[in-house]
């Protein structure tokens, strides 16, 4: 709708009533005018005819034309204004006379066919008006009381005929008109006038009202509404004035109140910077006390950690001893309450290092199913003594070889198993892993943690991830702990791109589920026919408990073994089979040697029966054994516990079965090991001389490279940091020869940090081994990369045996000069070996002290580092745990890009402890 002004609104209100009603009067004026004067000119025409119709009578009954032409002719030239013509017709309607000779006499006369009129009759034709009247005799004229009733006859003498100009009205009519137009302009203009002194008497004051209150918006509140006005105007610049008068007052109290505030403000804001000042001091003095913890926390994770483990380790050596039952009651307790201690002391060192952001996640090749296996293999004994049957579900489309940090995803995997176990007290507790998405190189993969515990209240589960809270915080509670478990599981899951969640209710037990994500392994070997050897077999599978059953059964299909299941022996077909492995339940607490009758009929139903048995039943494994039973595996069953024993079965059973060693027990395999430090090629070669048949050792990456060329390995060692060309370089030239592009290559650095081992794995590196190198690693892993068709035994190669012992911890006090002990485990314990590696560490120290004391002086060698990283190496291998320390330390802050002359102490300290060692190392016979 379009928006008027109120200037044009009261100029439409106020002229178009005026000009509608002066046009109107004017049109009636007209019409009214123009018919009045047309009507007018018939009158004046009846007034001429009819009396000269009576007029006529005589001369047109003695048949007299000169009379009546004489009579016609007067009237005509006396009102030749509006006449045009006479004419007078006999009765046969024949011209009689005329006063127009020059007009066409057929104009006015009737036609043939019609009668003459009895009375006056009017036609207009054109511009002109045609007026008839009969000529009667008088005689005939009918009585005044007669002329409405009666007839005339018809006797007419003829009739006259009289044709008026209209031209004459015309004029006097279009002079009306103009007349009448001037006076509606005239009314019109008087009330344009009236209207516009109207609008200056509204608009003028509402625009001077519109000025004042827009210069009042804009803040010139001492505007007001000047002039006169007449009436509601008046009215409304009164209230305008009195609203600026208002709001004047309104903003000097707002401004005084503003300045109040301001000044208030300001005083706060003085106050806060004073406070500012104080937190910021507060807050420095917090984060040095807490950088102060950190360190001290780091610091001391050695101090608290060596004793204990000297304690528990101990205490597990005197519990082999003759004991008293007494004593062996104490040594128990001992060595729990010290294990107690030590989770205690872990959980609050790795929350000290996630809170101060220092926590660094590992990124190396692992077995996600070794990985898991360990978890519930360690666990399994809590469970069993509980009477809890727990169970391995890892889904078959699930990958095993990842690349991530194995150790914290056990840890994780640790603290939730271990709380299910702690919370539980009667039924499974299952842990079901599953593959969420996989891409190119990354796998997300699920782990859902399962029980049939006491579950938790909803009023405490908003509080299960804080810090030193337990769902159940009252002293008279049952279960201990620090409350840090899941706060760091919680912390890790999110480090490792995923986030963890639970379910609970009370009595209905809990479910705990994370994901994280890991990287593919592409470069890792497998063998994929190492169960090949199962083909055609039948294995019967006999087991109670259900969630256990279905974590077997999922296992056993992905093998090409035909698997009969029975929840119960006793309902197991009487068939022979291939392989019967019988799951033992948790709950079974009497000696499986005193099962005579089932465990004959087991035998005597297969050629290799496997039991697996809770924990608290190994003890009858050795007598199981002999009594005919083919293996005895801990519960829950695994894949790296199983598979390897199937494998054997079958192995050793089939006319292709390989052996993996030589008459000498060596392993049929070539292994090229490249090192540029003297000390650590010695070594390495003379660990490999006792495991394998075929060694090559190369000082340089060049030298690998040609031997490369000549001859084919079935694993290279290759270290990273050497002259000339590193251990990457080599390996990109060596994976481009034809024959070498599927060999393992293998890194062996000291530095496997996060994201060096990505750059290994990226370059072309299929893993890597950790310095100093033990020869128990060492072994495993020529197990794990030996040729496929010596690899029968095992389908996940890092899978030690089912009975295996768990490799001793190796631990290094820095504060120690020379431990020969320590040398002698890292030479595997062979002492001429080690004589030989601790004598080539004092023939290379004067070539350090002489680099060392070129950068005291000034000079700044450019083989500080590298003379460093050698010196390192070296003491890996010799049983100096401090020298090696302070090398580690000097290496980190060299390569750290920290300036080699702020590290002159260090420097100082090196050349000191380099001098104990010398010293120390006289003391060693054969030295």
């Amino acid at each position: 709708m379009t928006n008027y002004s109120l200037r044009a609104r009261m100029m439409i209100l106020i002229l178009a009533p005026t000009v509608l009603i002066g046009l109107l009067l004017s049109l009636f004026f007209v019409v009214h005018r123009y018919h009045d004067l047309q009507r007018q000119l018939e009158d004046a025409g009846a007034n001429i005819i009819e009396p000269l119709a009576v007029s006529s009578e005589y001369g047109m009954n003695f048949q007299n034309r000169e009379s009546i032409r004489q009579l016609i002719s007067v009237l005509h030239r006396r009102h030749s204004n509006i006449v045009r013509a006479i004419s007078v017709y006999d009765d046969n309607n024949r011209l009689f006379v005329t006063s127009n000779a020059m007009l066409d006499p057929s104009v006015l006369q009737l036609p043939d066919s019609e009668a003459i009129p009895p009375g006056l009759t009017v036609v207009r034709n054109g511009d002109t008006l045609i007026l008839r009247t009969p000529i009667i005799p008088e005689r005939y004229l009918p009585d005044e009381s007669e002329i409405t009733d009666a007839k005339p006859a018809n006797n007419q003498l003829g009739y006259i005929a009289l044709e008026l100009d209209l031209q004459s009205v015309r004029l006097q009519q279009y002079r009306e008109i103009f007349t009448s137009t001037l006076l509606m302009l005239f009314c019109v203009g008087i009330a344009m006038i009236f209207a516009w002194r109207l609008m200056q008497d509204v608009t003028g004051p509402i625009r001077n009202m519109v000025n004042t209150v827009d210069r009042i918006r804009r803040g010139q509140l001492d505007s007001r509404v000047e002039g006169f006005m007449l009436g509601e105007l008046d009215m409304l610049k009164n209230g305008i004035n009195s609203m600026a008068m208002s709001l004047t007052a309104y903003h000097e109290e707002m401004q005084h109140n503003i300045d109040q505030a301001t000044s208030d403000l300001r005083e706060t804001l003085e106050q806060m910077e004073i406070q500012n000042v104080e937190l910021d001091l507060a807050k420095k003095r917090a984060q040095e006390a807490a950088r102060i913890k950190s360190e001290f926390l780091a610091n001391m994770s050695h101090e608290l950690r060596t004793p204990l483990n000297g304690v528990i380790g101990f205490t597990r050596l005197t519990l082999k001893t003759d004991l008293t039952s007494t004593q062996r009651d104490h040594l128990h307790t001992i060595e729990r309450s010290a294990n107690n201690l030590l989770t205690i002391i872990n959980d609050v060192l790795d929350f000290s290092k996630l809170e101060a952001g220092k926590l660094i996640l590992e990124s190396i090749p692992f077995l996600l199913r070794t990985t898991l296996d360990e978890v519930v293999a360690l666990l399994a004994h809590s469970a069993h003594d509980k009477g809890l049957e727990l169970t391995l579900n890892i889904k078959n489309d699930v990958p095993d070889n990842v690349i991530g940090d194995p150790l914290r995803l056990q840890q994780i995997v640790t603290n939730l198993v271990g709380n299910a176990i702690k919370f539980t007290e009667n039924g499974n507790i299952d842990v079901l892993v599953e593959k969420r998405s996989i891409g190119n190189n990354k796998v997300q993969v699920e782990i859902r943690i399962t029980d049939t515990g006491i579950g938790i209240p909803e009023r405490d589960q908003s509080r299960l991830f804080q810090a030193f809270r337990q769902a159940d915080a009252s002293i008279s509670r049952r279960h201990g702990g620090t409350g840090l478990g899941l706060v760091i599981t919680q912390r890790l899951v999110k480090e490792m791109g995923g986030e963890i969640s639970f379910h609970s209710q009370p009595g209905h037990g809990s479910t705990f589920w994370f994901h994280i994500n890991l990287d593919l392994n592409a470069n890792a070997v497998v063998d994929r026919h190492a169960l090949d050897v199962l083909e055609g077999k039948t294995i019967a599978y006999v087991e109670p408990n259900e969630a256990a059953a279905r974590s077997t059964l999922e296992m056993l299909s992905a093998t090409p073994l035909k698997v009969i299941y029975s929840p119960a022996f006793a309902a197991l077909p009487d068939e022979h089979y291939d392989i019967l492995l019988i799951g033992i339940p948790v709950t079974f607490r009497a000696p499986l040697t005193m099962q005579h009758e089932r465990l004959a009929r087991a035998i005597g139903l297969t050629d290799c029966l496997i039991l697996a048995v809770p924990f608290h039943a190994q003890i009858d494994a050795e007598a199981l054994k002999n009594r005919g039973a083919g293996a005895c595996i801990s519960k829950p069953i695994t894949t790296t516990r199983l598979f390897p024993l199937l494998i054997e079965h079958c192995a050793a059973h089939s006319p292709t079965a390989k052996i993996h060693h030589d008459g000498n027990g060596k392993l049929p395999m070539a292994v090229m090991a490249v090192d540029d430090n003297p000390a650590n090629l010695k070594l390495i070669g003379a660990l490999l001389e006792d495991l394998v048949q075929h060694v090559v050792l190369c000082d340089s990456g060049s030298q690998a490279l040609e031997h490369a060329r000549q001859t084919t390995f079935d694993i290279i060692l290759m270290d990273i940091q050497m002259p000339e060309m590193d251990g990457i370089r080599a390996c990109e030239l060596i994976r481009q020869l034809p024959h070498q592009q599927q060999i393992p290559i293998v890194a062996v650095t000291a530095h496997a940090m996060a994201g060096q081992k990505e750059k290994l794995l990226n370059a072309g590196m299929n893993d890597y081994l950790a310095k100093p190198i033990e020869e128990k690693k060492l072994h495993d892993l020529l197990l794990r990369y030996q040729p496929a068709l010596m690899q029968g035994t095992s389908v996940h190669p890092q899978i030690r045996g089912a009975e295996a012992a768990p490799e001793p911890i190796v631990t290094e006090n820095h504060n120690v000069t020379l431990d020969w002990s320590l040398a002698l485990r890292q030479a595997a314990n062979k002492s001429d070996l080690a004589r030989d590696m601790l004598n080539m560490l004092l023939d290379f120290l004067p070539q350090v002290r002489n680099i060392v004391e070129e950068q005291l002086v000034g000079e700044q060698p450019d083989e500080l580092v590298d003379i460093i990283h050698k010196l390192h190496g070296s003491c890996g291998y010799s049983g100096v745990p401090r020298l090696k320390h302070l090398c580690q330390i000097l290496e980190e802050q060299l390569r750290g890009g920290v300036p080699a002359p702020d590290l002159e102490p260090e420097l100082l300290e090196l050349l000191d402890e380099m001098d104990n060692v010398a010293r120390e190392a006289q003391q060693i016979p054969g030295i």
